[in-house]
């Protein structure tokens, strides 16, 4: 028992000598501190526009957010959050985001989830050089292409005398967002879904395919389910993505108030001179709350999807 209980000892303290164990041991360290530091640098601002969007206006302009006393009532207030929600239009614009970032979302995902399958498992011509083509156009530039879209969208396009896309007067529609934030969506949605799948068990589909499933069966009962973390990873991105944008819904749908979406009325509470800027630290609070619901809703799959999504083998 003794002699047992020794080699088991010499044992241990081999493994701990080992290189590998001291490399290993080291390694969890700068990754935790970096991880902190990423967090606190993080929540330092947010605090403090937290704080702000609670104080009077005058302290606020006077004063740092971090000398704030919590126990004086005098110092807080909240008329901020009263001026921002029963500003005009604010609400509307509340609706109008909602009603661009739903559809922004799903239809993205949609199409780059069944053009992901097929760059995955289904057999045809030119499928790796398509595959290049839409990776290649991460690279487009955002801005680049907001002024031929556009007047794609006002003019159609025409080429030779024959029409290839007719002028159906888009601009200022939901749909013209749509379209553009489908189109600036899709290349990199399609990469990461394309690594997923194509990690799936080859043993499945097989199988399926032996049972007679078609191709669109395979995909609605088998890809979408075990793709879940992968699409609720991008769902994240592409909803924040596309609630926090300015300037596409700008160029497409215009300042007015009834189609604005939430940062441009954030923008407006400023005032024409910047007199009520004051207001924007409860107005960007507000604006957060939906993003936030929507992270920590999905935050489950977001390292499992995005991890596994980003990697081929």
């Amino acid at each position: 028992m003794t002699a047992t209980t020794s080699r088991a000892t010499e044992r241990e303290a081999a493994e701990v000598r080992r290189p590998g164990f001291f490399r290993r041991l080291w390694d969890r360290w700068p990754v935790k501190l970096a991880v902190l530091i990423i967090v606190i640098a993080w929540l330092i601002p947010t605090i403090g526009l937290l704080v702000s969007s609670f104080r009077e206006p005058n302290l606020v302009s006077t004063t740092g957010w971090w000398t704030a006393n919590i126990f004086d009532s005098a110092e807080w207030t909240l008329a901020n959050y009263e001026d921002v929600l029963t500003s005009e239009g604010f609400g509307n614009a509340f609706l109008n985001s909602i009603a661009v970032a739903v559809p922004a979302t799903v239809i993205p995902i949609t199409i780059a989830a069944f053009a992901a399958y097929a760059f995955s498992w289904m057999e045809f011509r030119g499928r790796q050089i398509m595959f290049v083509v839409v990776v290649g156009l991460l690279v487009v530039p955002l801005q680049m292409a907001l002024i031929p879209i556009l007047k794609l969208y006002s003019q159609g396009a025409m080429i030779g005398g024959v029409t290839v896309f007719p002028d159906l007067d888009l601009n200022g529609t939901y749909m013209a967002v749509w379209l553009a934030h489908t189109g600036f969506g899709l290349p990199l949605a399609t990469y990461l879904l394309r690594n997923y799948i194509g990690q799936l068990p080859a043993s499945t589909i097989e199988s399926a395919q032996i049972d007679g499933a078609d191709h669109f069966t395979i995909f609605r009962k088998l890809i979408v389910p075990l793709s879940v973390p992968a699409l609720a990873s991008f769902a994240i991105f592409q909803f924040l993505w596309v609630w926090n944008d300015f300037l596409v819904a700008l160029v497409f749908l215009g300042g007015t108030r009834d189609v604005r979406v939430l940062t441009q009325a954030l923008a407006e509470l400023n005032g024409t001179r910047g007199e009520a800027w004051h207001l924007l630290t409860s107005g960007a609070f507000l604006t957060m709350v939906l993003p936030l619901t929507v992270f920590f809703a999905l935050q489950r799959y977001f390292v499992r999807g995005l991890t596994a999504g980003s990697v081929k083998g």
